[in-house]
């Protein structure tokens, strides 16, 4: 349906929709003209944010986009984040922002998988919510995310359409009931917490390195530094056509390389510094030994030159500037530059110096790629771009290589490796768990209670369960109490039918109705007499299948696989430990309970220890419901037994690591 305006499957591209509210303008070409005036103070405003980023792509930018299909006119970006996802939630933070400083405008934001904002806050959507009815809920406004509900099938609400809304009416609803369509607390904390940082943590993001490069690259990323992204990604997805153009450099040659410091993203360095290449000894790229001080500056640089070289030979042998629109010709640039003035974009510098021309060269390049973009006929590609400003800009390489004694220091690159704790801890930040306070092995392993393994599990299979999935249990301070006495009553009615004192005590045991979730949307309607008489027939045939089941099972080994509650006389507590030949005798007239938690545990323990330290179905069912298992601190070959004991049950020995984890509560302890 068009005016749901789905996203194109487009891989790792995120569009943005804004919208004007209220659309009270019925003349076209005035009401573009509004929307235009619009992006210019949105783009000049944000300008000292976005004129010095590095994007791994495409950078943000909006353009006017006219009505259609019911859609209103608005203003529209795209942006293609590549490989790294911060682009994309540091445009979230700009919409979210633009929303709060421009209150008459309504914000709508996806990507290729859709609402990727419900994604990211799954944990706490309401359960009417899911992909098939999600369509034009979800926008910013006043900085705030709101979701527009649906009405309850008991209730009926005017402003509220039964189908999923369209753009003008969504937009209507948002700013006549603001207040009602405001997100819940956990799903706008999950967002938040996305996006905390910024714009901060821009600057975090970036990494210094220095680079032995060929003059023409340090002179050209000088004066556009957001180049290195458009390098980074021609050598990383280079192929054989490209590498011909690097058998012998024609642009960047080996004899004027220089050493100086470029800046990169975390992102594109780790891409850059990760892969193994061997130039070609045509090149006349030599790299000195690994043991050399200066190999990483070489290899950086070597790799980047290679980069350069083949966006500049992409470029046509007949390829001429004069074609090309220059910026300070644009109707619009007196006034962005105006606009940026009264914005103290230039921050007190004097005009004409140095740093004032630098800041002005990233302003020109900001306004020619976000907010003046000519027709892709007439825009230049980045190797038009370095051509170009190779033949304009004039450089000295002796005066380069005096500024090499005076490069700002390295940034160093140890957050590209990760300790285990440190990435249980990204894992845990990432799921929005409680950051604990740091403590040792020995400690953690001396504290921990097993009595969590079971109370976990017991609370997971007591959730329920449909062909979509099972629910996680949530933290009590998370799962909202609400109580439905109509649908608690048909719940009841349902399973015991209308006369429910008849049914026998053990139909139903109050551990049926522990673990019932208040929360749980049942929506049970009440039944009609001859279904009451097939739920009872049901519920009869189910009692009927159970116990021949259990007569099957009686003639089996299989209860003996199970640790049970061994059923002593009290005076016998009293005799040896070495009674086992009359426990055996007693225990063949009473039929032994199985002891569910010990069981529980032992297996959990076994199959944890089988894992041998990596990711398996244990750890990844526990560590989702913020369970986690000590390390089992023996990585011996040899393995001993695990000792799993109960209070009142003789010890079970299964096979696994040993470890100092030792706890014992409930009834069990364990030494492992």
């Amino acid at each position: 349906m068009e005016e749901n305006m789905m996203l194109t499957t487009v891989e790792d591209t995120v569009e943005y929709h804004l919208f004007l509210i209220p659309d009270e303008s019925k003349d076209p070409g005035k009401h573009r003209e509004i929307l235009e005036k619009y992006i210019e103070r949105i783009m000049t405003q944000f300008a000292p944010m976005l004129a010095p980023y590095i994007w791994q792509n495409q950078p943000f930018n909006l353009r006017y986009k006219p009505g259609k299909g019911g859609v209103p006119a608005h203003m529209y970006g795209m942006t293609k984040f590549g490989d790294n996802i911060e682009d994309e939630w540091f445009i979230v933070y700009l919409i979210k922002e633009i929303t709060k400083e421009f209150p008459e405008l309504v914000a709508r934001i996806e990507d290729n998988d859709g609402e990727f904002l419900l994604i990211e806050a799954a944990d706490f959507l309401p359960k009417w919510l899911d992909p098939d009815n999600s369509a034009n809920r979800v926008f910013f406004h006043h900085g705030e995310l709101c979701i527009i509900p649906v009405p309850r099938k008991s209730e009926t609400v005017s402003w509220l359409p039964t189908t999923p809304p369209t753009i003008p009416q969504a937009l209507n609803i948002i700013s006549t009931h603001p207040e009602k369509v405001l997100a819940s607390e956990s799903i706008r904390a999950a967002v938040n917490r996305r996006i905390r940082g910024y714009p901060e943590k821009i600057q975090a993001s970036l990494h210094r390195a220095h680079c032995f490069l060929p003059a023409g690259i340090a002179v050209v990323l000088k004066q556009r530094p957001r180049l290195v992204a458009a390098a980074v990604q021609a050598f990383y997805l280079r192929d054989p056509i490209d590498l011909r153009a690097c058998r012998v450099f024609k642009t960047f040659l080996p004899e004027t390389q220089i050493m100086t410091s470029v800046t990169f993203t975390k992102c594109l360095y780790a891409q850059l510094i990760q892969q193994r290449f061997v130039p070609d000894r045509r090149s006349g790229y030599r790299l000195p030994p690994p043991s050399h001080p200066q190999y990483r500056a070489h290899e950086l640089g070597m790799k980047l030159a290679h980069g350069f070289e083949i966006l500049c030979s992409k470029c046509s042998p007949h390829f001429s500037n004069s074609k090309k629109s220059l910026v300070t010709t644009s109707p619009l640039w007196a006034s962005f530059l105006e606009s940026l003035k009264k914005n103290d974009y230039f921050k007190g510098l004097i005009e004409g110096s140095a740093q004032y021309r630098e800041r002005l060269e990233m302003a020109k390049n900001y306004f020619q790629l976000s907010v003046d973009r000519p027709e892709s006929s007439l825009a230049m590609s980045p190797g038009e771009e370095i051509l170009t400003m190779l033949q304009t800009v004039t450089f000295d390489i002796e005066e380069l290589k005096k500024e090499d004694a005076n490069l700002p220091p390295e940034d160093d690159d140890q957050w590209l490796e990760l300790s285990p704790d440190q990435l249980d801890q990204l894992l845990q930040k990432a799921a929005g768990t409680k950051e604990s306070q740091p403590i040792s092995k020995k400690e953690e392993e001396q504290n921990y209670e097993l009595t969590q393994v079971t109370d976990s599990m017991k609370a997971f299979i007591s959730k329920v369960s449909t062909h979509k999935g099972a629910e996680l249990p949530r933290e009590p301070s998370e799962a909202p109490i609400t109580f439905d006495a109509d649908s608690f009553l048909n719940y009841f009615d349902k399973i015991l039918g209308p006369k429910a004192q008849e049914s026998d005590s053990d139909d139903l045991d109050e551990e049926d109705f522990e673990y019932l979730d208040s929360d749980d949307d049942l929506d049970l309607k009440m039944q009609e007499p001859g279904e009451e008489a097939s739920l009872k027939g049901t519920l009869d045939d189910l009692k009927s299948y159970m116990a021949q089941m259990d007569q099957e099972l009686a003639h089996t080994s299989m209860g003996k696989s199970f640790t049970t509650k061994k059923q002593m006389d009290p005076s016998s507590k009293t005799t040896s430990n070495n009674s086992d030949e009359e426990d055996s005798g007693a225990g063949d007239s009473v039929m032994a309970p199985v002891d569910v938690d010990l069981n529980l545990v032992s297996n959990i323990l076994e199959s944890y220890s089988s894992q041998a330290g990596l990711a398996g179905p244990v750890s990844n069912l526990l560590q989702s419901m913020g369970v986690q298992l000590p390390d089992n601190s023996d990585h011996r070959a040899t393995s001993k037994p695990v000792k799993v004991e109960s209070t009142n049950a003789e010890p079970m020995d299964t096979e696994s690591h040993t470890g100092p984890c030792s706890t014992t509560k409930g009834g069990i302890r364990t030494v492992w």
